[in-house]
């Protein structure tokens, strides 16, 4: 399948779901009122999406893949703030559980992603 454009890529759409995850977990109870956990962790899954679609618009298979390394960190900060939420009881285990596994299931497209665009190279 040729990518045209950036929302043609499975893990731009993976990650919007996990953008709206991440948002639907954090505009309810106290973690809507956490404003600096609330923005940190929203910005993090954000610049998931934002990184993607950037580097797809790069020149070179080189910097695509810099931008997706980029992004795969990203969700690495989205985990670990989960682990906050979790913490201090913002979030119950069920629903980091089910944001997590959307993260690592993201993470694992970029990774593939990026490996593709390196093997091009």
């Amino acid at each position: 399948m040729s990518l045209r454009k950036f929302e043609d890529i499975l893990a731009w759409q993976e990650t919007r779901n996990l953008v709206n995850q991440i948002y639907n977990l954090t505009s309810a109870g106290t973690f809507s009122k956490d404003f600096g956990l609330r923005d940190q962790i929203c910005r993090a899954a954000v610049s998931v999406m934002a990184n993607i679609a950037e580097g797809f618009d790069c020149d070179s298979n080189i910097e695509l893949a810099r931008f997706l390394g980029i992004a795969r960190r990203s969700v690495v900060e989205v985990q670990s703030l989960l682990y906050v939420a979790l913490d201090v009881k913002y979030i119950t285990p069920e629903q980091s559980k089910i944001c997590y596994e959307q993260a690592s299931k993201t993470k694992a497209l970029i990774s593939a992603f990026k490996s593709a665009m390196l093997k091009k190279v």
